[in-house]
Parts: structure tokens; C-alpha cells; sequence
């Protein structure tokens, strides 16, 4: 009985640590969730990607999560391999750097930041102050989950089941290595692992040697997790997080092999503790700096010699010929909904591959790839013209009152992603056409401000179509707020753009027209993408008249206060 008591406290303790850690994430991801590309993408040089992959993980407490964020980045093409490669080094001492942060016993600040956390996060309906009290209570409970480990495991380190484990392991350093390999695979964090082995080292007889072979293990499991997380990605994706299992893994296997040959009799005895194991693994990551000068060089050999070159040609994907409506459903409304559903996200991935290199092709200028992308349209227009007669079929049966409200819905977003197909390939593209024909050049002010305005946008459609899946109310507002921001950005720049010219800028005078439209472009596109939040927003009560209550309420109670 106390042995299984032990080990539901302990499994007990371990979620609550691996809660608290995805919680402080999550609020990091909804609050600035759109500021990281931008923020990776502007800093292409090794050691800058380097500083801002390191803060990233600072921030979301985890290495994976920055890899698997970057490997996005390099699928779209917004981040080249090697930058990636570098930003992912920096996210490794990152999340050494917040081992070491947690690992500080400040016992205060549990009780501090947890009623702080959660009198934000359930007293405000500021949206960034709501996020931020969600990282402070998701820290708050990283520090109690840590003290309940301590507590956990602290009864048992004069038994015999402990003694027992730690000799054996002391014995076998690869079996401790293997041990922190495959708990850092199964709770996808090598942070968590780190702390946990840390609590056990203050509170229990754990040989520091033993310790130490597991952190290095979770180092390597922490590097297989984004490699299994993105998997699936097109190959630019795959090579950020394979570089890094091999930068990391093969560091962490070098280094057991020391400790199995040399064992830690140079280290000082002082450092044989909790602190001292802290001190290794932050070493150990900021090591892996020895890197960065070839990141150039293990891009291209991934390149070369893993991976076979893959042909971007638009007329392979196949999949965008395959309707998801399956009329052989039409008389189970139910999964014709479904089907219909899953091809309102088709055209979505559509759009997303229209959209995502309109700034490169302003570039550029490719007619052939131009005329390829404007010949994406087409299949868009196919698509809204198969719902519509798709949905008539449904229609003609007895269809409750939701199933009603859902073939309307799903048909006015495909209606509205239709026009987005329209605004890329009848708006941007000609756009990009007569910059190259006409050989304009935007100012680097202007440039820049449209770079911004589309990765903003591009970064809502990730957001857009999450909500079309989901229908998540807080996501749906988000939405509506960044499409408010995306307004907010339109004008701003339209305002600079004129204070140039008045200014007397040559470049952008000469490119005012084609600055002016495709700010325009991208606002509109941006609006037919935000327009699938109204009817979640609208059945939840949070929309009045077309703005979200909140504002409603600000709106009135200034009104109120005039008089």
C-alpha cells in the first residue's frame, strides 16, 4: 500500500509540473503567439537568431516548443535552415537558463504569484493581462509541483527501494542515460525532467554521478521530441530539429562516455549537489555554442545528404484535386456536415498556399510561379461552386436547427475564403507583376512595413483556421482583436507612407500606388479570414452589434462618464 501510495504521489506531482508548464506556455503563446516569427525572421545573423531563440525559451520554458515553432517558420520559408538551426541552439541554453531560475528556493513566491496569477486571470478581461496571469499562476504551480516532488520522494530516502535503484544505476550509467532519454520522450520536456532529478537530489541519497547521466539523457530525449513533433512537415521543417538532435544527442553521448571513463573526481565535492547539477546542465547547453560557426555548413549537408531535394511544383499537390464532400453521405447529414467541414478547411490550405509567398514573389517577380499561384484560384472557385450544390443536396433533408446554423456558417466562410482567392490573385499577384515590370523599389521603411503587415496576416489564418476546428470563444476573440490591430497597423503606415512623400522620399513616391493598394489588399484579405469568429462570438453572447462586448461596455461607461 505505500508503495503504490508513493507512486501515485509521484505521478501525481510530475502532471501537476508538466500542467504548470504547458499553462505558463499556453498564456505566452495566446498574449505574443504573433509577435515570433517576426521577431525570428528580423534577426537572420547566427548570434542574433541565437540571443532571440534563447529568450524564446526563457519565456515558454521549452526548447521543443521553439523548435517546433521555428520548423514552421523554415516550412513556409520565413526563416532560412541555418538561422533556425542557430535559434534552436539558443532555445537549449534557454531552457537550461530556466532550470536554473526554478531550481532557486524562494518558498514566498508560491502563494505570491498564484494569488496574483489567478486574481488576473479571473478578475480582468483584458486580454494580455488575462494570458499573464495565466503565466504567473502556471510558474506558481511549477514551484509547488517541485516542492510536492520533494515532499514525495523525502520519505523514502532511508528505505530500501531507493538505496537500491540509485545502485544500481551507479553501476549501469547507460541504463541512468537511457532512464532520462525516455522520461524526457514521454512527458515531452526536458525541463521538467531536469527539475524533477533536481528535487530528488536535495531530498534523497541520488549519487550525483547517477544524476548527472540522467540530465544528459534528457537532453537527448528532450532533442528526439520536436523531431517526432514534426514529423510530418515538408523537409525545410524536418532539418531544423534533426540538426538539433544531432548537434545535442551526439554532445550528450560524448559527454557519457566521459563520465563512464573519467568519472567527476576533478569536480569539486562542494558542487556534488542540486546546485551543482544545475551548474552541468547549464554548462553542458552553453557548450553547444561551439556550434554556431557551422551552422551554414550541417544545413547543407542535411541538404545533401539526408534528405533528397523535393519538387515545389505546384501541380503536385495532388491533394488539392480531392474533394473532402463525399456524396455518398448526402443522406447521413450529419457526415455530409462533417465532410463539408473538412472542405471549408481544404480551401483554407488553399489560400494559406496563395497567400504565404505573395512578399517573396514581390521580390522576385517570377512570371511563371506568379501565373502558377493566379492559377490556384481556379480551384478555389471549384471548390465554393461544389459546397454550394453540396449543401443544396443537404438541405433537401429534415435538418435540426444546428445542423441548419452549421450549413450556413460553413457556407458564408467558404464564400468568404473564395474573395480571399480573388484578393490574391486579382489584387497582390498583378501587383507583384507591375513591381517587376516596372521595376519600383519600395522604400526600406515601406518594405518593411509591409513585411509586417503580411506576416501579421498570415499568422491570423494560422489563428483563423484553428478557430474554424475548434470554435474555442477566446481564440475567436483574439481574432477579432488582432483583425482591430491589423486595421490599426493599416493606418499607421498608410499615415507614414504620406509623411515620407512629404518628406520628399523618391522611392516612395514612386511606389506610393502600389504601397497604398496592397496595405488595402492585405487589410481585406485579413478581414474575409477574421469574419469566421462573428458567429461563434454572436452564439456565446460576446458580440453586440458587431463589437465585442467588452468594448461595448468601455464604449459606454466613457459615454456615461462625459456626462
Amino acid at each position: 500500500m505505500i508503495v503504490v501510495e508513493f507512486f501515485l504521489s509521484l505521478t501525481g506531482a510530475t502532471m501537476l509540473l508538466l500542467f504548470a508548464v504547458r499553462l505558463v506556455r499556453t498564456g505566452i503563446e495566446r498574449a505574443f503567439g504573433s509577435s515570433f516569427q517576426r521577431l525570428i525572421s528580423r534577426n537572420s545573423s547566427p548570434v542574433r537568431a541565437t540571443a532571440v531563440g534563447m529568450c524564446l525559451a526563457i519565456v515558454l520554458q521549452s526548447s521543443a516548443a521553439v523548435s517546433v515553432l521555428v520548423s514552421g517558420f523554415a516550412t513556409s520559408g520565413s526563416v532560412s535552415v541555418s538561422t533556425g538551426i542557430a535559434a534552436v541552439i539558443g532555445a537549449d541554453l534557454g531552457s537550461a537558463i530556466v532550470v536554473k531560475l526554478l531550481s532557486l528556493s524562494v518558498d514566498w513566491l508560491i502563494p505570491t504569484l498564484m494569488a496574483l496569477g489567478g486574481g488576473l486571470y479571473l478578475k480582468t478581461r483584458t486580454h494580455n493581462l488575462r494570458q499573464f496571469g495565466r503565466v504567473l499562476l502556471g510558474i506558481g504551480l511549477i514551484l509547488l509541483s517541485l516542492q510536492l516532488l520533494r515532499d514525495t520522494v523525502e520519505p523514502i530516502q532511508h528505505g530500501n527501494l531507493m538505496p537500491a535503484m540509485a545502485a544500481y544505476l551507479e553501476s549501469d550509467l547507460i541504463s541512468a542515460f537511457l532512464l532520462g532519454v525516455a522520461l524526457a520522450f514521454v512527458m515531452h520536456s526536458s525541463v521538467a525532467v531536469v527539475l524533477m532529478t533536481v528535487s530528488i537530489v536535495t531530498v534523497a541519497n541520488l549519487p550525483f554521478i547517477v544524476a548527472v547521466a540522467i540530465v544528459l539523457g534528457a537532453n537527448l530525449g528532450g532533442a528526439l521530441v520536436p523531431m517526432w513533433l514534426t514529423r510530418d512537415l515538408p523537409q525545410p521543417g524536418k532539418q531544423i530539429p534533426m540538426a538539433n538532435c544531432i548537434i545535442r544527442g551526439s554532445s550528450a553521448i560524448a559527454a557519457l562516455l566521459l563520465l563512464i571513463n573519467f568519472g567527476l573526481e576533478r569536480l569539486p565535492h562542494n558542487y556534488h549537489s542540486a546546485d551543482g547539477l544545475v551548474l552541468v546542465h547549464l554548462v553542458f547547453n552553453a557548450l553547444l555554442l561551439i556550434y554556431l560557426p557551422f551552422t551554414n555548413l550541417i544545413s547543407w549537408a542535411l541538404a545533401r545528404l539526408v534528405f533528397k531535394p523535393e519538387s515545389t511544383s505546384v501541380d503536385q499537390h495532388a491533394i488539392w484535386d480531392v474533394s473532402a464532400l463525399d456524396r455518398k453521405l448526402i443522406d447521413s447529414p450529419q457526415f455530409a456536415i462533417a465532410c463539408l467541414h473538412r472542405e471549408v478547411l481544404r480551401m483554407g490550405q488553399l489560400i494559406e498556399y496563395m497567400v504565404n509567398p505573395v512578399m517573396k514573389l514581390y521580390s522576385t517577380g517570377h512570371q511563371s510561379t506568379i501565373n502558377a499561384h493566379q492559377a490556384l484560384d481556379l480551384k478555389v472557385n471549384k471548390a465554393l461552386t461544389d459546397i454550394r450544390l453540396y449543401v443544396a443536396d443537404i438541405g433537401e433533408h429534415e435538418l435540426v436547427k444546428s445542423d441548419r446554423r452549421k450549413l450556413r456558417q460553413f457556407t458564408e466562410y467558404a464564400i468568404n475564403l473564395e474573395a480571399c482567392g480573388d484578393i490574391v490573385a486579382k489584387r497582390l499577384l498583378p501587383l507583384a507583376l507591375e513591381k517587376e515590370k516596372k521595376g519600383i523599389e519600395f522604400s526600406d521603411e515601406g518594405w518593411n512595413e509591409l513585411l509586417d503587415m503580411h506576416r501579421t496576416v498570415v499568422d491570423n489564418m494560422t489563428l483563423a483556421f484553428n478557430v474554424l476546428v475548434s470554435e474555442d470563444v477566446e481564440a475567436a476573440r483574439q481574432l477579432i482583436l488582432e483583425k482591430n490591430a491589423v486595421t490599426a497597423r493599416e493606418r499607421s503606415s498608410r499615415k507614414l507612407h504620406l509623411q515620407r512623400i512629404l518628406n520628399g522620399s523618391e522611392r516612395s513616391l514612386e511606389s506610393s500606388d502600389l504601397h497604398l493598394e496592397t496595405l488595402r489588399a492585405l487589410k481585406d484579405l485579413n478581414s474575409q479570414i477574421a469574419s469566421v469568429s462573428y458567429p461563434i462570438l454572436h452564439r456565446s453572447g460576446q458580440l453586440l452589434e458587431n463589437r465585442l462586448t467588452n468594448e461595448s461596455a468601455k464604449s459606454k461607461k466613457s459615454n456615461i462618464d462625459r456626462y
